[in-house]
């Protein structure tokens, strides 16, 4: 269910199959089972990350807070960069119960506050038309992809193209904030994010189906999380550039 015929180096068929991923040899009743665990925590993730950037949006003051005082503006900041502080010890600790659990939940409740002070400034209306559309792209990707791995198809190659892409829209993102270029700018900044972070969760569903080891659970839910998070950040900048 999860390889597909291959010949050896020399297009002998006599050679015989080779490993293509690791997980090639495994019980597919395994994989399902590690599957489904990296699922409820990232469901857990996303749950986390609606109640905290609710009550962002919902109480006023936390949001004035944040953008009218020094403190606030500091403070913004941090969170900003707790995240990537978090994702060294994540890193190290990835595997020992219940420390990666508690490391992941501070590093997804420092993003959540980072989105939900950027949902206050923004109309409900443009919310709202990301959200359904970051669903409907992650629900529709993760199947295609799910369908498409079990015909045997692999997007492991589109790995060194994302990763240019994202150093492309980093560069992009500096040259913005130096020297703005303008509303049309900023939704072709939103439009070419979403689509490379969609190509990313394809990416790393595949990854996750194929590639990932039982231990390293902690991990591919991060990954999925951060694409999810940056398709609808960036759904979002192309929605407020576009009603503004």
């Amino acid at each position: 269910m999860w390889h597909r015929p291959s010949y050896g180096k020399d297009g002998d068929v006599e050679a015989g199959p080779r490993l293509l991923y690791p997980m090639m040899l495994e019980s597919p009743e395994l994989r399902w089972a590690f599957i489904r665990k990296i699922y409820v925590i990232l469901t857990a993730q996303m749950a986390l990350t609606v109640a905290v950037a609710s009550v962002v949006v919902a109480v006023r003051p936390i949001s004035h807070f944040f953008v009218s005082s020094a403190a606030g503006l500091g403070l913004y900041i941090f969170l900003l960069i707790l995240p990537f502080i978090v994702l060294c010890p994540l890193y190290y600790y990835h595997q020992r119960h219940p420390v990666n659990f508690l490391l992941l939940g501070l590093f997804t409740v420092s993003i959540s506050f980072a989105v939900g002070l950027t949902c206050a400034f923004t109309s409900g209306k443009v919310i709202l038309e990301a959200a359904i559309l970051t669903a409907v792209v992650v629900v529709s990707l993760t199947l295609y992809t799910f369908w498409a791995a079990r015909r045997g198809h692999d997007f492991n190659f589109l790995g060194p193209f994302l990763f240019a892409a994202v150093l492309v829209l980093l560069v992009f993102a500096l040259i913005q904030m130096f020297f703005p270029l303008g509303k049309i700018s900023v939704m072709i900044y939103g439009g070419l994010a979403a689509i490379i972070f969609a190509g990313y969760i394809i990416y790393d569903t595949d990854n996750l189906i194929k590639r990932y080891s039982y231990d390293e659970y902690i991990w591919a839910a991060v990954a999925l999380y951060l694409d999810i998070i940056n398709l609808f950040l960036s759904l979002l900048t192309l929605f407020r550039a576009a009603d503004s």
